[in-house]
């Protein structure tokens, strides 16, 4: 019988390893579109940004159940611990989410995360019985004290966010994946599908991608793109890669040649 590959955060099974953003989107309707049309089933949330309680405006849960859809609370706009802290906080007294993503940024040029901030406020979440995925640099060392400080998943960046350029740094996320056994997940920096197939034929769990899909000029069509890429990544890294050679390899066999 065919073991079910789930990905697993905080002892939760997920189907699809797609993880998607909510942000820059036309409108709802077109988010709520892309995301059916992806096949995730985890959506991140900008706590203060996307609208969740004023229900004069539209809101989110009107397009997107989260019955059937894990809301991922995020803190993007953070810049410090403080304000990190009291997001996510707010977020668990709205609607109970417990389950959230970290992200404390550090420059407002790069959107790099400041992993001084991020650390003592992983430390902080996770003792107020939080569940934390931790957006990181892809730095190993740092990816560890994340680890060590009770994060549930690491997200290391592949490139600055919304800047599209892919995975710039292949060597540290294979040295990361190597040393975790936590969910490793690329989050940022993804520009088309076949980043995300790499992504996943390094080793790692799972991609989020949101200015990707949102600002292709056909978001439906690059959300189906993703989705197919990751599942091809997933099946290519399980199935085992030919070994790599300096020189040629014929493909027919010499022997019995005429």
């Amino acid at each position: 019988m065919k073991k079910i590959d789930n990905l697993i955060i905080a002892k939760k099974k997920f189907k699809s390893r797609l993880i998607v953003g909510t942000g820059k989107y036309k409108n709802m309707s077109e988010c709520a579109k892309a995301i059916k049309l992806s096949g995730a089933e985890i959506v991140t949330v900008a706590v203060r940004r996307v609208n969740i309680v004023d229900k004069k405006k539209p809101l989110l849960m009107d397009y997107i159940d989260p019955k059937k859809i894990t809301y991922l609370p995020n803190t993007a706009g953070c810049f410090n611990s403080k304000e990190a802290l009291r997001t996510l906080r707010l977020a668990r007294e709205i609607g109970g989410w417990k389950l959230v993503k970290l992200e404390v940024l550090g420059d407002k040029k790069t959107l790099y995360p400041d992993m001084i901030e991020t650390l003592k406020s992983t430390e902080t979440l996770t003792k107020e019985g939080f569940k934390v995925m931790v957006y990181c640099t892809d730095d190993p060392l740092m990816a560890r004290r994340i680890e060590n400080a009770g994060a549930c998943a690491i997200m290391p960046l592949a490139a600055p966010i919304g800047s599209g350029l892919g995975i710039q740094n292949y060597i540290n996320i294979k040295i990361i994946r190597g040393q975790t056994k936590l969910p490793l997940i690329i989050d940022a920096g993804l520009g088309q599908a076949s980043d995300a197939t790499i992504a996943m034929e390094l080793g790692c769990d799972g991609v989020l991608v949101n200015t990707a899909i949102a600002k292709a000029k056909n978001p439906f069509q690059m959300a189906l793109a993703f989705k197919n890429s990751v599942v091809a990544g997933r099946q290519s890294y399980l199935s085992g890669r030919m070994e790599k050679f300096l020189f040629a390899s014929p493909s027919s066999p010499k022997e019995g040649i005429i």
